[in-house]
């Protein structure tokens, strides 16, 4: 615990501007002051101190991980802590497996713990700056890492619940090269309140396609659990943040091509995207 003062720092950063809509994409309130609809964050990606939220399945690692590419800032992800960490079949690792297997939320003092030697592991090799993918879950969290470090921007990333519930049950991993798929094929009609969604299956090349994994937890009981405790212990974390302008609230409007341009539009980033595709 004592690692996180020390790792988690402010630093002095320069400024870009964020984009906000009156569309979906908006942020509500305000992030900024009502004359400046912008955000002022860094624009060095190593400085970046960001957190996504949202529900479980929701997408939070792979918008991090691409955001952590584009911008070259680690990825710090809780939920990969926690299955390392299982697999490593250390001290934690049974005390996890019941917790996770059940659908619960990992304790504050657990999740801490992980999160306190991964980042002295990043502060040995010299990494600068954060995009935290899981955590905070809870007020408490969101307390002990507002009590350490300046958090920029966080980005709560919403799904309607039945696109998320088959989005969950869809996912499968190789178990040889650990490739992430999803088999769900999404095609919701609009009705009067809300729009179309398609999202298309994320399948595996051939060569995968016969070592595909289900996780353990992803059952239907599981994830509505999940999903029930987040409404009851995380979404008032979404207001933690709301109050401190620093919420930025991106519904998904479809499958990660479709999403991913907008997030990028809404986070002004979209140039910085064109300018890394031209050069790769």
């Amino acid at each position: 615990m004592a690692v996180l003062p020390r790792l988690l720092r402010a630093r002095t950063t320069t400024s870009y501007t964020i984009r906000t809509f009156s569309s979906s994409y908006s942020t509500s309130p305000p992030l900024s002051s009502p004359e400046n609809d912008v955000i002022k964050t860094p624009t060095d990606g190593r400085n970046v101190q960001w957190v996504f939220l949202g529900c479980p399945g929701v997408g939070k690692g792979t918008y991090a991980s691409r955001l952590s590419k584009l911008l070259g800032v680690p990825h710090i992800a809780t939920g990969d802590l926690v299955r390392d960490e299982l697999n490593s079949k250390g001290p934690l690792s049974e005390q996890l497996s019941e917790i996770v297997n059940q659908g619960k939320l990992v304790s504050d003092h657990l999740i801490i713990n992980l999160l306190s030697k991964r980042l002295e592991a990043g502060d040995a090799k010299g990494e600068s700056g954060f995009i935290l993918d899981g955590f905070p879950r809870t007020i408490r969290q969101a307390e002990i890492l507002e009590g350490v470090t300046n958090v920029d921007l966080v980005i709560n990333l919403k799904l309607r619940e039945e696109a998320l519930l088959a989005k969950c049950l869809g996912r499968r991993t190789c178990s040889q090269c650990g490739g992430n798929y999803n088999v769900a094929c999404i095609d919701i009609k609009a009705d009067n309140e809300k729009p179309a969604m398609y999202m298309p299956p994320l399948l595996p090349p051939s060569h995968c396609a016969s070592k595909l994994i289900t996780r353990s937890d992803d059952t239907e009981e599981v994830v509505k659990e999940r999903l029930r405790i987040y409404n009851e212990k995380s979404r008032p974390v979404e207001e933690f943040y709301r109050k401190r302008g620093k919420l930025l609230e991106f519904d998904l409007p479809g499958g990660i091509p479709e999403s991913w341009t907008k997030l990028l539009q809404l986070l002004n980033l979209d140039d910085h995207e064109d300018k890394r595709s031209a050069a790769a």
